[in-house]
């Protein structure tokens, strides 16, 4: 099994406890130990990359019950179970419930290392069989979804299905329109946590007083209002995926009580003292730089961090150009079934102004064009309707299409055509000679012309 992965070890007798768990960590392994089964319950997650150690004789849930109950949440987890002297018959039904493998106290630290070993090893290969099978059955569907052959999409295609069936939290980083909540969803549906919620909230679409409420709850009379106790999203998600989309708006007031709940994997409902198990995957997206001050609320460092385990960048339609033909015949079949017209063709010289376009608002944006063709509508932007749109010669095409490139290099680097150049691996003069051939001004293009005149 690899470095993180991690032995959890269930145990009430504090002097049995800190022996153990000592002697496992001089052995090399990551532990966390708990008193009872109520505090061990919450690290036990779909997909989990480790075991689960449980004495049968605990206060308040034994150690059947959190064989049972852990069984229930992953089925291949292995766990092993501790009886007492004697104990013959619990340890026979322990094993009929489905546990790994049971230890006999008074126990050798030894006895104890090779077992979790066994465990550790059975689990490895067990996840990595789960994650193959999840690939290979995903595959085709999944490209049905995240639609496009482009290296960029590939590479997307292949980290979601990888990632999908671990526990880390993620964060979808990308422009508006780029299929943040799609990815969002492929990466629950691929994953163990497909039986349980989905529950999906748009941070910026809530007003600040009821969003703990909406995530997490409220008892009846906790507020005005209250007449009975309300489940919240991350209590629905419970076992499934949690979605907190456009997190750069999250007051700051409430990224404080986020990063808590993520911090301790628990949470209460507004008006209870009680604490809940947070059992669901968090996933958030965004389409802003979260550590880059942007002249609006700031947003915690200590939060981002939490919840960047896993990045995913989406590239925007315009880096990703040669998907846009595969895209736009799935949304005009879309189209055509949704408005209930005949499925129609791509006429001459529309694709190749596709092409050309900017795409400020991504796949949304040209799914939009999709629906304006199959309703017979002018397609926007160029102002032409598809029945008199003229074709473009070649060469005004690949001028379109340079224009586009050098326009965008700029844009990323400020405006500084030195910089410009180095990214296009286009000499500097060449780069200026085609500024100069497009149209294309900025400050520092007409400060180094100068210059250089000069």
């Amino acid at each position: 099994m690899p470095d993180d992965a991690v032995v959890l070890f269930v145990e009430d007798d504090p002097t049995v406890r800190f022996g153990s768990a000592q002697a496992l960590e001089l052995a090399g392994r990551t532990v966390r130990v708990f008193a009872s089964a109520e505090e061990a319950l919450p690290a036990v997650t779909p997909g989990f990359r480790g075991v689960l150690v449980t004495d049968v004789r605990l206060p308040g849930i034994d150690g059947m019950a959190l064989l049972e109950r852990a069984k229930r949440i992953d089925a291949d987890l292995p766990v092993i179970v501790v009886t007492g002297h004697g104990d013959v018959s619990m340890a026979v039904q322990a094993m009929r419930s489905g546990a790994y493998d049971f230890i006999e106290k008074p126990f050798s630290a030894e006895r104890l290392n090779v077992a979790i070993g066994r465990a550790l090893e059975t689990r490895r290969l067990t996840l990595e069989v789960n994650s193959l099978r999840t690939q290979l059955s995903g595959l085709e569907s999944i490209e049905a979804k995240m639609i496009g052959r482009s290296a960029a999409m590939s590479n997307l295609r292949r980290v979601v299905l990888d990632i999908a069936s671990t526990n880390a939290d993620v964060l979808i980083t990308g422009e508006t329109g780029t299929g943040k909540e799609l990815v969002a969803r492929c990466l629950h549906d691929y994953s163990k946590r497909r039986s349980a919620h989905f529950a999906a909230i748009n941070c910026g679409g809530i007003p600040e007083t009821l969003f703990e409420s909406e995530v997490f709850g409220h008892e009846a009379g906790s507020f005005t209002g209250a007449a009975r106790r309300r489940v919240g999203k991350m209590e629905h998600a419970a076992g499934g995926t949690l979605f907190l989309d456009e997190i750069e708006s999250m007051p700051v007031s409430l990224q404080v009580t986020l990063l808590r709940c993520l911090q301790e994997r628990q949470f209460e409902r507004l008006g209870s003292n009680e604490l809940q198990p947070m059992s669901c995957r968090v996933i958030a997206a965004t389409k802003s730089d979260l550590l880059r001050p942007n002249g609006e609320q700031p947003f915690r460092r200590d939060l981002y961090y939490r919840l960047s385990v896993v990045v995913l960048e989406l590239p925007p339609l315009r880096e990703r150009r040669e998907d846009i033909p595969l895209l736009f015949g799935h949304f005009l079949l879309q189209a055509s079934a949704r408005y209930e017209r005949p499925p129609c063709s791509v006429p001459d010289g529309v694709m190749n102004e596709l092409m050309g376009r900017a795409w400020p608002g991504n796949v949304r944006e040209l799914r939009n064009v999709a629906d304006r063709l199959v309703l017979g509508l002018p397609l926007g932007e160029s102002g032409t309707n598809h029945g008199t749109h003229p074709h473009r010669p070649l060469d005004e095409q690949m001028a379109m299409f340079e224009r586009h490139v050098i326009e965008e290099a700029l844009s990323r680097c400020g405006g500084r055509a030195v910089l410009a150049s180095e990214r296009l691996g286009l000499p500097k003069k060449t780069l200026y000679d085609k500024m100069k051939r497009l149209g294309i001004s900025s400050e520092e293009f007409r400060g180094v012309v100068a210059s250089e005149t000069a």
